[in-house]
């Protein structure tokens, strides 16, 4: 693939991405059968200031973007637009998506909507432009302190999860499939959707038989395995 394919793809996959993610937390706070923490935590903000959803993610991820700057991370273009982009494409949903009346169907809703998310993070981590500002707090938390990504992860979101019920935000058994399913899925479409970079290769680097120099490690046209 091409130099030029490749930059489009890049940006087709993280704007696809960053609005389906709108759409599948719409999905998930309509089905009323329970949120992951962040949106537990957003929508309990909601109830307390009457705010929009929408512009209370956006808040949230600005928020936790400037946590960024003691951990020395730097964010993406991916990272801005996330910020800027899913709250708004989360209130335009939310016009439009009503909670059903029947069990059944929430526990569809919510099906698809965790489906929608795990499709949608897969897209835009995939295309390489940065990852969300909660993921890097993470993973900026690790390189910059040494603390385990899951220990950093577990507490802040307990924190998040608890403050967000208190405020009134919904916690239900879809909480728990949530955290229980979230990961599995998004193992699977991360590389599903990674955009391949441009191998270091050309054709006339190739020897007379067209394989690779043995030094290179990556055969012509193949994928470098490094992170954005």
């Amino acid at each position: 693939m091409s130099p030029t394919r490749i930059t489009i793809r890049r940006w087709g996959q993280l704007l696809l991405g960053l609005f389906f993610y709108g759409i599948a937390v719409a999905l998930l706070i309509q089905a009323d059968v329970g949120l992951d923490p962040w949106t537990v935590f957003a929508q309990g903000l909601e109830v307390q200031t009457g705010l929009s959803i929408g512009l209370i993610v956006v808040l949230i991820g600005a928020g936790v973007l400037l946590l960024w700057i003691p951990i020395r991370q730097k964010p993406g273009i991916g990272t801005v637009l996330n910020v800027l982009l899913i709250g708004p494409v989360l209130d335009l949903a939310m016009l439009v998506v009503t909670t059903p009346d029947q069990l059944w169907a929430q526990w569809l809703m919510f099906a698809a909507g965790l489906s929608l998310l795990a499709v949608a993070t897969g897209l835009y981590i995939g295309a390489r432009f940065g990852p969300g500002p909660r993921d890097g707090l993470m993973t900026g938390a690790h390189a910059r302190f040494g603390w385990k990504i899951w220990k950093v992860r577990t507490v802040v979101e307990v924190t998040v999860l608890t403050i967000g019920w208190l405020l009134g935000g919904t916690v239900g058994f879809g909480t728990v499939a949530f955290a229980l399913l979230i990961g599995p899925m998004v193992g699977y479409t991360l590389p599903l959707f990674r955009v391949p970079e441009p191998s270091r290769l050309t054709a006339p680097e190739a020897d007379e038989t067209g394989a690779a120099p043995e030094e290179s490690g990556t055969a012509p046209g193949q994928a470098s395995s490094a992170s954005a």
